[in-house]
């Protein structure tokens, strides 16, 4: 059977596979246009397969938001290149939607929800594997909501995601400390959240170094309550000079606004994944010995 470039084509938009892909499967089917499709779906999940085992350390950080509730979501692929690309970034964002919407942070149960047209998320990610050949996952999501109040979200290069929860203040105040968090990281809200033996392993330390000074015991007692108090300031997102106004702390930008954090969530590509080191000079003469 004569394969025509209309068929092709519309191999080609219902699958979003690469034109030569298009028309081998339409080859090796005779033509028949479902069974290419099948033929495409099952050629893509042998080679999502293949490409799994492969380290995914870039991608984008995507959020969604709706009536007092919004959503991070960390998709990853291998290189800055296909992180940037239309598709990626097209299915990266459906991905957000479809993550706000059904409420789960369960990545697989999110791989199992219907992207368009009858087809599943975890299929979309098979096809987009095979089209960009990369290893693709989706690696995982974040939920917040808060009744009665209002989030800041704030995406710094589709590389860190933020969200802030407040009760009282507005949007715009939300998105600036959301956009401090992206900045600063701070690890903690405020000292009540500060574990305990987080809290105790930094007297420990401040201990030991004050009583090197050789000072008496009360003024030593003096320099570890002014210390942890320091370190309590830096650790803690109230305590952190606002990045937009060094001259007051996000806890006093806070009280002046009536308001305060009831969430913070913050996402960053790649954090804690193991990424490969390239030796690129090894790698350029391995080549040019044809090995």
């Amino acid at each position: 059977m004569s394969i025509t470039a209309s068929l092709v084509k519309e191999l080609r938009e219902r699958t979003g596979a690469g034109m030569m892909e298009c028309k081998k499967a339409l080859v090796e089917t005779d033509g028949d246009l479902d069974a290419a499709i099948e033929h495409l779906r099952k050629s893509g999940l042998a080679k999502a397969d293949k490409k799994a085992g492969r380290v995914a350390a870039e991608g984008a950080v995507i959020d969604a938001g709706d009536d007092g509730k919004a959503v991070l979501v960390e998709i990853n692929c291998e290189t800055d290149f296909v992180a940037k690309d239309d598709n990626f970034l097209g299915f990266a964002n459906r991905v957000a939607e479809i993550a706000l919407a059904s409420g789960t942070e369960d990545v697989k149960a999110l791989g199992e929800a219907e992207f368009a047209d009858g087809e599943t998320v975890e299929a979309r990610r098979q096809q987009l594997v095979a089209k960009l050949g990369e290893n693709i996952q989706l690696r995982r999501t974040a939920h917040m909501e808060v009744d009665g109040g209002v989030i800041g979200r704030y995406i710094h290069g589709g590389r860190i995601g933020v969200l802030v929860g407040l009760q009282g203040g507005n949007e715009e105040l939300a998105r600036d400390i959301a956009m401090h968090v992206a900045a600063l990281n701070p690890p903690y809200v405020d000292e009540d959240a500060v574990p305990a033996e987080v809290l105790e392993r930094e007297k420990n330390i401040l201990k030991a170094q004050a009583e090197e000074s050789g000072k008496p015991a009360e003024i030593i007692e003096k320099m570890i309550a002014g210390r942890l108090r320091k370190h309590l300031a830096e650790i803690t997102l109230v305590g952190q000079p606002f990045v937009k106004d060094g001259d007051q702390t996000v806890g006093k930008l806070l009280e002046s606004a009536g308001a305060r954090v009831v969430g913070m969530v913050r996402l960053e590509v790649g954090e804690g994944i193991e990424k490969e080191e390239s030796d690129f000079a090894a790698e350029v003469m391995q080549q040019a010995r044809g090995n």
